[in-house]
């Protein structure tokens, strides 16, 4: 249970406050943190490349704004500070560290981030709720939301977090990252990777159309390091194994949001970074060293306006699915048009 009574977060739903200011984005960190996503894509490392697509600079993935996450980036927050200290996006929640999960993470996109790009962030906490978890004992839920603008006060982004705090570690049948009641899938096999054409129009998709496969084999301890150097998610639980041993779990396990990172490679490769003005995902297990991530999507429906929505799952081909998600992209804004 959190330290701080129901009670008292209840009455801080509401509350707003400026926690990001000065997240730079930057051609390094991009670079970075594509790499630590498993993207080879070289959209996101070559200007030339970039700007032969159609962008004014290079773009960040999906999930780039994870790297709010730094220390520099947050109103005052101490360097030598880490997530389990400064709170959750700037409130302190009264959540253990070492028991808290990352239950959903959803991002609206008015447009691409850009390298160049200088964001201020305000967050609000939306939701805070109770539930019975079942295994994972009483779960507390905090909704936080938080509103990016750009250095000219425009907004370019607006992100959802569902953070959720457990009374002790949760078996995997559940994951790190899981909602109570959800239980994994069973896969039968792994499928292959292929590549699948950029559609210029939604005439050439249909209900159920699957989209690439994208694969992120055989996972090391190293792998969830280098995600949390890119990042900045440095909870020990994903890197040191006493510490994730001593808090009830087998193991160090990766971060939900790499998970995230990979199966957001999906709907970049498919549509185009431009178009996606959507995405997001809810996190059901978890994913350990040695496991290999298969992430897949497939058309959901089409609109007459060049929309399209995606369905989105990533899984172990020895059965665990470890999220499910959506996206939607807005064919309109293809830079291939």
């Amino acid at each position: 249970m959190p330290t701080k009574p129901l009670a008292k977060l209840e009455s801080m739903v509401g509350e707003s406050k400026q926690t990001v200011e000065s997240f730079r984005i930057e051609a390094g960190k991009v670079d970075e943190f594509a790499r630590a996503i498993t993207d080879t894509n070289s959209v996101f490392r070559d200007e030339t490349v970039a700007r032969e697509r159609g962008f004014d600079a290079i773009p960040a993935p999906l999930t780039f704004p994870r790297v709010k996450r730094f220390p520099r980036y947050q109103v005052g927050a101490d360097a030598e500070m880490d997530e389990r200290e400064e709170g959750h996006y700037g409130f302190d929640l009264g959540f253990r560290p070492e028991y808290v999960l990352h239950g959903e993470q959803a991002y609206e996109y008015e447009r691409p981030l850009l390298v160049g790009d200088v964001l201020t962030g305000e967050t609000t906490l939306a939701e805070v709720y109770q539930r019975d978890g079942g295994r994972a004992g009483t779960m507390t839920f905090a909704v936080l939301e938080t509103a990016y603008r750009d250095q000219s006060g425009e907004l370019v982004l607006t992100d959802r977090a569902t953070a959720i705090e457990t009374e002790g570690a949760v078996d995997d049948g559940g994951g790190e990252e899981t909602s109570a009641g959800d239980a994994a899938t069973t896969h039968e096999s792994e499928p292959e990777p292929h590549p699948v054409d950029r559609p210029q129009s939604t005439a050439v998709l249909e209900s159920g159309q699957a989209g690439p496969t994208v694969v992120a084999p055989d996972l090391e301890r190293r792998d969830f390091v280098k995600y949390a150097g890119a990042s900045g998610d440095f909870n020990p639980i994903h890197y040191d194994e006493p510490y994730a041993t001593a808090a009830g779990n087998e193991s160090v396990f990766g971060q939900g949001m790499f998970t995230a990172g990979v199966a957001s490679r999906v709907v970049t490769d498919w549509f185009g970074r431009e178009t996606i003005s959507s995405f997001g995902v809810r996190f059901q297990s978890r994913v350990f060293p040695g496991e290999t991530i298969v992430a897949t999507g497939e058309v959901e429906s089409v609109s007459q306006g060049e929309t399209v929505d995606v369905t989105l799952e990533a899984a172990t081909p020895g059965g665990k699915t470890l999220l499910t998600g959506t996206a939607t992209a807005d064919l309109s804004r293809s830079n291939d048009r």
